[in-house]
């Protein structure tokens, strides 16, 4: 299935990049990431989404850096909108925040932990903007499907799905490829987040952080594009290592262009 947004397709066919920051730092950094990675798709015949969280509320210890804030994050990524060009997504954490978040994101993303919540869900499908559910890393991939049944009760057909890994064991997650074959007998483009896949959740300072495997980026996404998938989700910031969020997880500028060759590649284009 393809779904268009502001005259850009995403899916059936159009393959999309959603990138960008884990979490919005200051206004410089999100023009300036934005305007590098739109930069970097549009050598390809790929869309492209900006992410950057306003709001990253399931941080793993309450000392965690969490953003801005909604009001000033969502300031930030309408000036990328406007100034930039491109889509913006970012996360919703509850109802309440839909229908400010709505005004200026084209795509409502909704995290991992909140894939089953009825209320954000229906709340997020009746904002008829776009809306991607993170696959919860305790779930099959077709427990999904009531997912997407919840959203498109509403009439809102924009549904994406995101696999995000599985959890296996403590502290690590396991991509099952077979995710993405299962998750697009639903009818929706389905995307590999690439860069949370390789996340060790609370695998760092004695449980305070969650840590990361960046070196598995790369391998795990040509996978994922092997085996078929629409879009490929990555968290890119040009400093990862000294990033507030997720930086073990995160890739550089130089490794999107190299990645984005080798997809390119793949898909023979």
């Amino acid at each position: 299935m393809q779904v268009e947004i502001e005259n850009i397709k995403l899916g059936g066919g159009r393959f999309f990049i959603i990138a960008g920051p884990c979490v919005i730092e200051n206004e410089s950094l999100a023009m300036k990431t934005a305007e590098f990675i739109s930069k970097a798709v549009s050598q390809y015949p790929f869309s492209f989404v900006y992410k950057s969280s306003y709001d990253k509320a399931n941080r793993t210890s309450a000392q965690s850096y969490r953003g801005l804030g909604m009001e000033e994050g969502l300031r930030i990524l309408q000036k990328v909108k406007q100034e930039v060009g491109v889509l913006v997504l970012s996360d919703v954490h509850s109802t309440n925040e839909v229908a400010a978040a709505a005004q200026v994101l084209d795509i409502l993303q909704i995290p991992a932990f909140l894939c089953r919540q009825t209320d954000l869900l229906i709340a997020a499908g009746e904002s008829g903007i776009g809306v991607n559910v993170k696959k919860g890393q305790f779930l099959a991939p077709w427990d999904m499907a009531h997912v997407v049944e919840k959203i498109r009760s509403t009439g809102n057909q924009k549904v994406f799905l995101t696999e995000r890994g599985t959890t296996f064991g403590y502290n690590n997650l396991v991509s099952d490829m077979r995710s993405l074959v299962i998750m697009r007998q639903f009818d929706c483009p389905v995307v590999f987040d690439g860069t949370h896949s390789v996340q060790l959740p609370g695998g760092g300072a004695g449980g305070a952080v969650s840590s990361g495997q960046r070196e598995f980026v790369a391998p795990l996404s040509r996978a994922a594009v092997a085996v078929g998938c629409d879009g490929i989700f990555w968290e890119v910031h040009p400093d990862p290592d000294h990033a507030p969020s997720d930086g073990p997880n995160m890739i550089n500028y130089e490794q999107l262009e190299q990645l984005l060759q080798q997809i390119a590649r793949l898909l023979g284009v």
